[in-house]
């Protein structure tokens, strides 16, 4: 009898747990959300991109390891990434006019134009991967340089965790050709999807 208690007891016992779990993930994705939001207005400033998205990582890194945060650090942090992040803005709009160059030429049927189009396409992929995966690791006093340099060298060395983040800006660009205010929420998504990377890559 003692024994049949037992097993009649364990699943409710189990369930607060399930909820509690769900609960939590489903919290996390509000969050995700409502950052994007963040991230796309603080990306009103043209150059200010790599700041917003760093400031949107960081705020879900503080949700994840259940660290108090909200919209005054987000901001805060954001100010502090701009100090040297604007130039980084700055340098993304000239290699996306470059790729966008490439891009006419491949169009217009110049010798060699579809090659270089295809090159040019790629490298900018690869860097806005590259920014992505230094924006998740970004701290308040850190270097640019040197966290994209880092960032460079583990999209090389990780290609799943980058194609990972591709996946993600797929997403987003999916999200704007059928419905564009989606791709304003699915912005923090996108960063969620690189810290969880960047976790993925320390722990490896």
């Amino acid at each position: 009898m003692a024994q049949a208690r037992v097993k009649e007891r364990a699943p409710r016992k189990e369930r607060p747990r399930r909820e509690s779990v769900s609960g939590e993930r489903f919290a996390v994705f509000a969050e995700c959300l409502l950052t994007g939001v963040w991230i796309a207005v603080a990306c009103l400033g043209v150059v200010t991109y790599p700041a917003a998205l760093a400031a949107g990582a960081r705020h879900l890194r503080r949700r994840t390891r259940h660290e108090g945060g909200g919209l005054r650090e987000f901001v805060a942090d954001f100010r502090a990434a701009l100090r040297r992040g604007w130039a980084v803005g700055l340098a993304g709009w000239a290699a996306g006019a470059a790729v966008w160059v490439d891009v006419q030429a491949a169009r217009a049927g110049l010798p060699g134009g579809p090659v270089v189009g295809a090159v040019g396409l790629f490298a900018l992929i690869g860097m806005v991967v590259a920014l992505l995966r230094a924006a998740a690791v970004w701290t308040p006093g850190a270097s640019w340089r040197a966290l994209l340099a880092d960032a460079g060298r583990r999209t090389v060395l990780d290609p799943a965790g980058s194609f990972l983040i591709v996946g993600g800006l797929g997403v987003v660009a999916l999200s704007a050709l059928f419905v564009a205010p989606l791709a304003v929420p699915v912005l923090g998504a996108v960063a969620a999807a690189a810290v969880a990377v960047e976790e993925r890559h320390r722990h490896r």
